[in-house]
């Protein structure tokens, strides 16, 4: 296939990249680097199969030649990201989003929409299902992206019912691995970067939220079936088993070998209490679970860590 990626250079992106060429595609990369690296992606740029094009996807996208796929990742995606870069999410979610739908459309290419765990709030129910409708502060500080990722998601169904685009919906639920910005304000990353420097780390609220976690290549492996699917609507992907974010900090700091204490600050505002995915349709239509346990994905990203926060 001929496959673009809109916000390839990301952490997500780079990987679906990776796995995409490593199956013999050609790929062509697209972002505007606000949050992507070309760190990310600078062993693909020799490979004759792979193309980077910077550019804003709120913009009109032009791509020379036939495309098979467009896989729709360009989004901040961390709180830190979406709260700096208000504006900015909200539009790659509504004109982003309008603008690569035109251009599968236009390609007659299969889309995949990345959409987000976020869509679910601060559930009420509990784990979440794709039936789910949610439980959304529309006003509150995350809604410029839970909003955003809802607003892609009904675009992406108008566009498959009113123009006949085959599109794939994925919730993605909490990932990790390599790739991830030391800075970028999720968890995994934080509290890697806190336990190798030796420091505390930084619990908000007493600990007792939860949440799920995934590791990047059972999430690209996920997508890339779902993207083979013909399913239309949208489908989770993520790690069901739950722990506590107290139980999450104790777990790094016992795999990073550090002396670190655990210290707890206020909860942020609107922050989800529980985040766990119902994966049972990712099982029954895509035969999808995720394989790579907690420990050894930590120790993969820890490894990768390391080097980041000693240069």
């Amino acid at each position: 296939m001929r496959v673009l990626v809109t916000g390839g250079a990301g952490f997500l992106g780079s990987h679906l990249c990776d796995a995409l060429i490593g199956d013999g595609h050609e790929v062509i990369c697209m972002d505007n680097l606000v949050t992507g690296s070309m760190d990310n992606i600078a062993h693909l740029l020799g490979e004759r199969r792979f193309l980077f094009i910077h550019h804003d996807v709120t913009n009109y996208i032009y791509v020379e030649g036939a495309l098979d796929a467009v896989l729709h990742f360009a989004s901040p995606a961390s709180p830190v990201d979406y709260l700096k870069l208000p504006i900015q999410t909200l539009k790659v979610g509504s004109l982003g989003t309008h603008k690569a739908l035109g251009l599968a459309k236009a390609k007659g290419a299969r889309f995949l929409l990345a959409s987000t765990s976020e869509c679910y709030g601060d559930p009420l129910v509990h784990p979440q299902p794709e039936t789910y409708w949610g439980n959304v502060n529309p006003i509150g500080v995350r809604g410029v992206y839970d909003e955003a990722k809802r607003f892609a998601e009904a675009m992406t169904m108008a566009y498959h019912r009113a123009h006949g685009v085959a599109t794939r919906i994925v919730r993605i639920f909490n990932t990790y691995g390599p790739r991830m910005r030391l800075c970028d304000g999720r968890v995994v990353p934080t509290f890697i970067a806190q336990a190798l420097r030796g420091e505390d780390l930084t619990v908000f609220g007493d600990g007792s939220q939860t949440r799920s976690f995934c590791y990047v290549s059972d999430l690209v492996r996920g997508i890339l079936l779902l993207l083979a699917s013909d399913e239309v609507e949208p489908v989770n992907i993520g790690n069901p088993d739950e722990m506590t974010i107290k139980q999450f900090a104790e777990a790094i700091i016992a795999a990073t070998g550090a002396c670190s204490r655990i210290v707890y600050r206020d909860l942020p505002s609107d922050d989800p209490k529980v985040r766990r995915p119902d994966i049972s349709k990712a099982r029954r239509l895509l035969g999808w679970e995720p394989k790579v346990p907690l420990a050894e994905g930590l120790a993969r990203t820890i490894e990768y860590f390391r080097g980041k926060v000693a240069a």
